[in-house]
Parts: structure tokens; C-alpha cells; sequence
């Protein structure tokens, strides 16, 4: 189900980060669904174990998935606590800077709207 696009200019961990993410939150993986290990999925995805752990840690650091030492990476379950005001302002900041970026770009504001739309539609369940 995961995809690497070597031509992206996104750095592979965070490929996997983002496609794990969109599969979680698509309902593609639930709570309690055990991941691949690194191994397995380095070799499925030709790429280091280095760059599967990476990615891994980030997610469990993001309480994406919780892994059990000596069973697997699985999806954790999903928290219903609300994101601390840190990683709120961590989020935003990031999302301020994209928009800055598409401006500068010359994209108008309702193309933004429009698009935000439209990620929200096909992410959200």
C-alpha cells in the first residue's frame, strides 16, 4: 500500500510518514493493525531499515502507532485528547509557511480555500 517516489523531492522517511498517516486516517489501517517490520518493509520498499526506523519513531512519537519491543509496530489507538497548545503552534507554523510559500507563488486565495477543501474532503472521514 506504501509508494516511494524517488523523484519527489520529499524526503523518503517522510513519504512513508505522510502515506501511513493518509492510511490511518482513511480507515485503510485501524487501531490494533500490526504494521510490517522494518525489515520487511525496507526490502518491499527498497530502501534502508535506517530510513523505515526513522520513520517509525516519528509516527510513534506522533502516537500514529505504538511499538511493542519483540512484536511489531501496530496503529495505536486513536486519542481522543486534544493537541497541545505546543504542537498546535508546531502545526500551524508549518501550515503558515506553505501558504506563504503558495502565495508568493502567486496562488490566489480561493485557489488556497479551494484546495484545503478538497486535501479536508479526501482525508477526513
Amino acid at each position: 500500500m506504501i509508494q516511494i517516489n524517488p523523484t519527489n523531492s520529499q524526503p523518503i522517511f517522510e513519504q512513508i510518514i505522510s502515506q501511513i498517516k493518509l492510511l490511518v486516517l482513511k480507515g485503510y489501517l485501524k487501531p490494533g493493525d500490526s504494521l510490517p517490520s522494518v525489515r520487511k518493509l525496507a526490502l518491499k520498499l527498497s530502501v534502508t531499515p535506517g530510513t523505515v526506523a526513522k520513520a517509525y519513531g516519528e509516527l510513534e512519537r506522533q502516537n500514529v502507532i505504538e511499538t511493542i519491543r519483540g512484536k511489531g509496530a501496530y496503529v495505536a489507538e486513536k486519542c481522543d485528547d486534544k493537541p497541545s497548545e505546543k504542537q498546535l503552534q508546531r502545526g500551524y507554523l508549518a501550515f503558515r509557511g506553505v501558504c506563504m510559500d503558495l502565495i508568493y507563488m502567486g496562488i490566489r486565495r480561493e485557489e488556497l480555500e479551494e484546495e484545503l477543501e478538497h486535501i479536508y474532503k479526501s482525508v477526513a472521514r
